[in-house]
């Protein structure tokens, strides 16, 4: 009985975490026009306010993981959590656009520490055959945090921008506290470890080379001298960090996580779930406000038809996965994906908006129907002294491809829109079509919808090539508690 209550304990522990994360940044994006005038801040900055917390998130969780395979996962855990609410506090106290940035990307550090182990601490408290019902109740509540965070964002800016960040404060101690008495470590470790340096950094600067080149390159042009040698570093990085792990008796990132088919192509279709559906909400976003004229708190609202879809359907989701194959479930949810992109794929400025809801709302179901059964084959098919890794790379996967994905779209959509009317709409400060090629715009629109439905495809094909689970060694390094 007590590992029967433990469980759920967890579950509300990582549920605490992922929500306050979910809900910090879809208030904020909400709270941006109004940042931007108070703080004088200009758009460079602001971007990477919005950014920079993603960037940080997808370089550091990796690693994070492998700490917490080695070492455990609750401090981790509890620290996140007591550093992303202390940075909170800082980001509501900030005076200029430089001093929020910085306790933003600070807070993407504590984000990153809850994120490398939510999935792994659910994993090593539910048993296999639950693990997939454990999974879809917290992708639940995370859709709950995309459904209500626009609405809750819009009634915050009206009491003040800096609301948004207090508001995290009672929620981040709450969890601290409950995280510190609650969580417990399932598994012991040895003291005999040792932490592969330079894999991390070379993977580091590799990644932070590659995510910056992206997001700089859509905004700036993909021929600069920057860009160019940012994916060069990257490359020559990325090499490096392989011929170092391929050497390392305890590497950073086991590579034998990508030679197990299971996982390779799991990770794989992640990645590519991620490329096609990643910048969706900013398409839409500027859709809406740019085409159709409504006000940002409007245009939030119409987004929430895909995180409804995904709030109804991810439970059942991860309930069927742990009865039936979650290779059939996942690459059935990416083709339902697919068919919500095609159907966006023929927009037009005079789309009727029920039409644009019925196909969004499509999309999120298929994505729903993805990613607790993805991520219980993922979790099922490693060790628990994998976990953390295994949860890290995922993550990493899921996050380089939505960089990726605005990436793209913003280099397709930005040849018709102006400085000026982008800057707007990115802000939510403009509302109609002034400085916008309405017609280039429709049709970037449409290449942008037509790539992502490409990639859907293409993550459905791979997720259901993935094998059977791999038989993995038993290893010196962990054992029950």
């Amino acid at each position: 009985m007590k590992n029967e209550n433990y469980k759920w304990i967890a579950l509300s522990c990582t549920t605490m975490g992922a929500l306050l994360s979910v809900l910090s940044g879809s208030t904020l994006i909400v709270a941006l026009p109004d940042i931007m005038k108070e703080l004088n801040a200009g758009m460079g900055i602001l971007t990477w306010i919005l950014m920079g917390y993603m960037l940080v998130l997808t370089i550091l969780v990796p690693s994070i993981g492998r700490v917490a395979d080695m070492f455990g996962r609750k401090k981790l855990y509890v620290g996140g959590f007591a550093l992303f609410t202390i940075a909170s506090l800082f980001c509501a106290w900030s005076n200029n656009g430089i001093q929020l940035l910085i306790f933003r990307l600070i807070q993407g550090i504590g984000g990153a520490l809850l994120v490398a182990n939510s999935t792994a601490i659910i994993a090593d408290a539910f048993p296999k055959n639950e693990l997939g019902k454990a999974l879809g109740i917290n992708l639940m509540f995370i859709s709950v945090g995309s459904v209500i965070g626009t609405i809750l964002g819009g009634f915050l800016v009206s009491i003040g921008w800096r609301s948004i960040f207090y508001m995290n404060l009672p929620v981040g101690i709450i969890g601290t506290l409950w995280a510190a008495f609650q969580l417990r470590e399932v598994y012991s470790y040895t003291e005999k470890q040792k932490f592969d340096w330079f894999g991390t950094l070379t993977f580091t600067l590799g990644m932070f080379s590659f995510l910056m080149a992206l997001t700089i390159g859509s905004f700036s042009g993909w021929f600069s001298i920057e860009v160019i040698a940012m994916f060069v570093i990257a490359v020559v990085a990325m090499i490096v960090f392989v011929l170092i792990e391929n050497s390392t008796i305890q590497p950073m990132l086991d590579l034998q996580l990508f030679k197990a088919r299971v996982l390779a192509f799991a990770f794989a279709s992640n990645l590519f779930n991620g490329i096609a559906r990643g910048a969706i909400t900013f398409l839409m976003i500027f859709y809406f406000q740019g085409i159709k004229g409504d006000d940002p708190m409007t245009a939030g609202i119409l987004l929430t038809p895909m995180a409804l879809s995904m709030f109804l359907i991810s439970p059942i989701s991860g309930i069927l996965s742990d009865k039936y194959d979650s290779r059939f479930l996942s690459s059935l949810g990416l083709m339902i994906s697919a068919i919500g992109l095609f159907g966006l794929m023929w927009i037009s400025d005079d789309t009727p908006t029920i039409l644009l809801l019925i196909w969004m709302f499509i999309m999120g179901l298929g994505s729903g129907l993805f990613f607790s059964p993805n991520s219980n084959s993922i979790m099922g098919a490693v060790p628990p002294n994998k976990r953390g890794i295994a949860s890290g790379v995922r993550t990493m996967f899921n996050n380089a491809g939505n960089v990726l994905s605005i990436a793209i779209s913003m280099a397709i959509v930005t040849s018709s829109v102006s400085p000026e009317a982008m800057q707007g709409l990115f802000f939510g400060t403009q509302v109609g079509s002034q400085g916008i090629v309405v017609d280039s715009f429709i049709g970037g629109l449409r290449l942008a919808f037509g790539i992502s439905f490409g990639f859907s495809i293409l993550a459905s094909i791979l997720s259901y090539m993935r094998g059977p689970a791999p038989k993995w060694k038993n290893t010196p390094y962990e054992k029950p508690a």
